[in-house]
């Protein structure tokens, strides 16, 4: 290693960090690693889902030493005009599970929880306690931070997870209710915001255990946390299952619909140092689900682990611009979601695709949707005026930044 302490120092220790770390022990054992985590816990506090068709054969193998809890027999979503029951397999991992593992099958001295990286270069990091970190190669994983270089809306969200004293009685997962009130996920919010785009996700982790999350996609970051834990109260009355809640999650996700990519690239570079997760742009920018992506861009560090530091930028840098450009349909559909529907309208816009056919939706999810299923989105009577959908198509989101104290008011 001349002299270095390790081959790859891996700064975060979230869901892409982790996963970059298991595929180079797995597929590569002969790398050294280091991954560096500020907080206590690998993976913070969350929880990540998946379809059972979003991963390659090679993906799929990587995740599956993880506990993890598994539907085979699909999942419910429910609008205030129908309910369906789709047939593809659903997957979920808590982010406890997820450290776990990693604990367990990553070589002793990898993980490195705890400690805050104060500057990062191509050589190394530097410690919040003066240690320094060297490496070959530097790959950051330290999460999407709010910027103007990209426009788009928010995901923001609360989930409750719940141990019931009687068996619950709910069988498979519902990924979208949307039967709901459609309000603004802050209690006196805004007065220019009538609503958002809001649905309750429900799975069943057990027969006693049930986890129940509030989300909205929000023109603005803001989160009430009594507003969503009281409405989460009601969800649960009118499910008709009591109990004592043993843990929860909060979160505020961008929803990308445009922006200039290459200026996101130099906001965030730093040269000779690789960017992944979602500060390198690896995201699905509609939906928010990472994992697949996440999982594809760990199984590409490993092929190509004796990369050099400013090689492996390289590469990651080039292999998130063709993930931008793959992922345009999906902005579009996010931008005549924010700008071309009413908030509390929103709802319509998944209502409709919901009808289409169950392989198209599995793409949908992926990332992976064909020329003919982006013909079939956009084809047939809108859930949104024409009018409206032009217009959308020729305006701008607001950039993802942090609103003022102002905007709040």
């Amino acid at each position: 290693m001349n002299g270095r302490d390790c081959d790859i120092a891996i700064i975060g220790g979230g869901l892409s960090g982790g996963l970059i770390a298991l595929a180079l022990a797995v597929l590569r054992p002969d790398v050294s690693v280091r991954l560096v985590e500020t907080g206590d816990q690998l993976g913070g506090n969350h929880r990540w889902s998946w379809f059972g068709t979003d991963l390659s054969e090679a993906g799929a193998a990587l995740m599956e030493a993880f506990r993890r809890t598994e539907w085979t027999d699909g999942y419910i979503v429910q609008f205030p005009k129908y309910r369906r029951h789709l047939k593809s397999s659903y997957l979920s991992l808590a982010s406890t599970d997820f450290a776990a593992r990693l604990e367990r099958d990553l070589p002793e001295g990898v993980i490195m929880t705890g400690q805050e990286v104060t500057a990062l270069d191509a050589d190394g990091a530097d410690l919040a306690d003066g240690t320094r970190i060297t490496a070959r190669t530097v790959i950051d994983c330290r999460g999407f931070t709010p910027t103007d270089t990209l426009q788009g809306g928010w995901q923001v969200f609360m989930g409750r997870h719940l141990r019931t004293p009687q068996p619950h009685g709910v069988s498979r997962p519902t990924i979208m209710d949307a039967d709901v009130d459609q309000l603004a996920p802050y209690a006196n919010g805004p007065a220019d915001n009538d609503g958002a785009y809001r649905f309750v996700y429900v799975l069943p982790l057990g027969a006693h255990d049930l986890f129940i999350e509030d989300t909205y996609y929000a023109d603005k970051p803001l989160l009430d946390r009594s507003a969503l834990s009281a409405r989460i109260d009601e969800y649960q009355r009118q499910l008709g299952v009591t109990g004592d809640p043993v843990g929860f999650e909060t979160g505020v996700l961008p929803v990308i619909t445009g922006g200039d990519f290459a200026a996101f690239q130099r906001q965030h570079r730093v040269e000779g140092v690789a960017q992944a997760g979602a500060r390198g742009g690896f995201v699905h920018p509609l939906t928010s689900y990472t994992l697949p992506i996440a999982v594809d861009v760990a199984l590409a560090v490993a092929e190509d682990a004796d990369l050099p530091g400013d090689q492996m930028a390289a590469k990651l840098e080039a292999r998130a611009r063709r993930h931008w450009a793959a992922m345009g349909h999906y902005r579009m559909l996010g931008t005549m979601l924010f700008c071309g529907a009413r908030p509390r309208e929103r709802y319509r816009v998944f209502e409709r695709f919901y009808r289409l056919r169950e392989p198209l939706i599995e793409r949908f999810y992926a990332g992976k949707s064909t020329l003919l299923d982006k013909l079939r989105v956009l084809s047939g009577k809108p859930p949104i005026p024409i009018t409206r959908g032009i217009g959308a198509l020729m305006s701008k989101a607001p950039p993802l930044t942090v609103p003022s104290r102002k905007d709040t008011q």
